[in-house]
């Protein structure tokens, strides 16, 4: 590596660092909305851990519950991802998908859900991964 490649390098890893701050913020300083989404969907969970994390525009909450249950929140503290050990409750499982698994996968459960621009993303304990559009309707199985 050259001196000017070497220099480059420096300055868009010092970019790319700046750009992302993860802070840790305690349970109850944590968004209204994150708190009544986990009191409602959690409520025998305590928070271990919340991390606000800023990323460029990007404004997200990781949240952590005994469990161990892994949340996601986006800025306008809406749900994003779920993943879990055991199985998650029924509530947070959209009614359409939570449906057709049952239907389909009656034996199964749901540990972890995501949401992405443009799809959901269901991962039952089985190791299945199934995929489903913004309406709930099913895609695919994913391996």
């Amino acid at each position: 590596m050259n001196r000017s490649t070497g220099f480059l390098f420096i300055i868009l890893l010092f970019a790319a660092t700046a750009c992302s701050k993860e802070t840790v913020i305690p349970q109850e300083k944590a968004p209204a909305a994150i708190r009544e989404y986990i009191d409602k969907h959690f409520p025998d969970q305590a928070i271990l851990q919340v991390v606000k994390d800023r990323d460029g525009l990007d404004l997200s909450y990781d949240v952590t519950l005994e469990g161990p249950v892994k949340l996601e929140f986006n800025k306008k503290y809406e749900v994003t991802g779920i993943e879990a050990t055991a199985q998650l409750p029924d509530s947070v499982i959209p009614a359409k998908i939570l449906g057709f698994i049952n239907e389909k996968y009656p034996d199964s459960y749901v540990k972890s859900w995501e949401l992405d621009d443009k799809r959901q993303e269901i991962e039952l304990q089985n190791g299945l991964e199934l995929v489903f559009n913004m309406n709930g309707d099913f895609l695919r199985i994913d391996s």
